[in-house]
């Protein structure tokens, strides 16, 4: 079910709570529990897919305890193996064998089944968990205490993504320990700014995007149409996904867990470097904590880095999505990080009045090869933008402006909820009138799933 569905905000979520409160200072029950609505919320989607969740747990934990039991480095390698053989087998074989038939004629057929939700998140934390076991970095947890942190609802169907150590030792903390009200509170105003993110503002850019990129595949649009295209993704994407990491956030920190936050201003930043810790951070740890210094990282000279941080980010592309634009688009990046790290080290430092608009420029046009069906859309997109059917009118810069107002010059969501905000009459009544507001959007047939959902 959506985070942002009458179901889940009037149902699942109020339910869920409530029974979490009943159970009380339980721990064993408590984790069981929020294993138990995490799988119904998971199998809601489509109740086929359980079974593959339940044995995901089920083989990592294991292949954990029996490595740690037969001192067996081999058995931890061979299942991540396993995990990443997985993960092709659903997100990449047709993508692989598409392209193996038009190179080489052949006709073997393309596998067509359906993607799991969220398993390129769950496989990565079932990953990170037995990497670290390999540094001996993690210890043997209890099976119920890994089962929740795979399954933990508001964060397995697209993340963010958590460190075991994050979120594991939480579990044994009374979620109605000191600060109960607080802590709801504060989830709760997170849920509520995630929800107008995604309702009101990244829904609303959704309306005239699709079908733009969608036109985009059949024909060179004009320039305003092209550009009203790429300027509206680039702000739908990052209220879309910030939008359901705050939601994510505030859901779980309401059962008094606290997650990584995924997003910090990404488009302030003055440098794809800079970009990259701000933008999708979890991910970006996990890049470079798992792919880049395993790689080489900066350690073994300037040729080392660079290979490293071309490596890491077209396989950062290519796990968005099974598509050629998708490496490109990972390319592209890594291509960027490369120029900066040598500017870094052979020019003088760019002024932020440059580099903070350059910067933007590059994200926004590489973003045209992630939100592109097929180069083809792609190359009509960059053609409009050079005017190859002239001007056309202007439209929807009014909602565009906007949000690039909201997203570069507002205040983050943790600085809201975290600091800025304070209980008062007048805070509880705005809340009120914007829950209202994202409820009466609810109800016009508008809502979209979450861009990252594909993933």
């Amino acid at each position: 079910m959506l985070f942002n569905s009458y179901l889940f905000l009037l149902g699942f979520l109020p339910l869920s709570l409530a029974g979490y409160r009943l159970i009380g200072r339980a721990e064993p029950a408590r984790c069981w529990y929020l294993i138990a609505i995490s799988l119904a919320f998971y199998g809601y989607w489509d109740w086929r897919f359980v079974p593959l969740l339940v044995g995901s747990v089920l083989v990592n934990w294991a292949a954990a305890w029996l490595a740690a039991r037969w001192q067996s480095r081999a058995i931890l390698i061979a299942t991540i193996a396993l995990n990443l053989v997985a993960l092709a087998h659903y997100k990449y074989a047709g993508f692989f064998l598409g392209n193996f038939n038009a190179a080489l004629g052949a006709r073997f057929a393309v596998d067509r089944t359906l993607l799991p939700l969220g398993i390129s998140f769950f496989t990565f934390h079932n990953i990170m968990y037995l990497a670290d076991r390999l540094r001996k970095k993690a210890p043997i947890y209890r099976f119920r205490d890994y089962a929740l942190y795979i399954v933990l609802f508001p964060q397995i169907v697209a993340g963010p993504l958590v460190r075991h150590w994050e979120l594991i030792p939480q579990i044994r903390q009374s979620p109605w320990r000191d600060g109960t009200t607080e802590r709801i509170g504060r989830g709760l105003t997170l849920l509520i700014i995630g929800l107008v993110k995604k309702t009101m503002i990244a829904d609303s850019l959704a309306g005239f995007v699709s079908p733009l990129f969608e036109g985009a595949q059949h024909q060179v649009l004009s320039f305003a149409e092209s550009l009203a295209a790429v300027l509206g993704f680039t702000f739908q994407i990052y209220f879309d996904f910030s939008g359901y990491s705050d939601m994510a956030i505030g859901v779980a920190l309401m059962f008094g867990f606290v997650l990584p936050f995924n997003f910090d201003a990404p488009y302030r930043a003055v440098s794809l470097r800079d970009f990259w810790r701000r933008w999708h951070m979890t991910l970006s740890r996990f890049l470079r904590d798992y792919l880049y210094i395993p790689l080489g990282g900066s350690r073994h000279g300037l040729p080392r880095t660079v290979a490293a941080l071309l490596g890491t980010m077209l396989l950062g592309g290519l796990w968005h999505g099974a598509g050629w634009t998708f490496v490109i688009w990972g390319g592209l990046h890594g291509i960027g990080l490369a120029a900066g790290t040598v500017w870094r080290k052979y020019l003088p430092p760019m002024p932020q009045s440059l580099s903070l608009p350059l910067t933007l420029l590059f994200v926004v046009l590489s973003w045209i090869f992630f939100r592109a069906s097929s180069l083809h859309e792609a190359m009509n997109l960059f053609a409009g933008l050079g005017f190859a059917q002239g001007l056309g009118p202007f439209r929807h810069f009014g909602t565009i402006l906007a949000a690039a107002l909201i997203a570069i010059l507002g205040p983050t969501s943790q600085d809201v909820a975290l600091q800025k905000l304070k209980p008062s009459g007048w805070g509880a009544v705005a809340a009120a009138l914007a829950v209202c507001l994202v409820l009466l959007k609810l109800g016009d047939d508008s809502n979209y799933e979450f861009i990252y959902f594909q993933f």
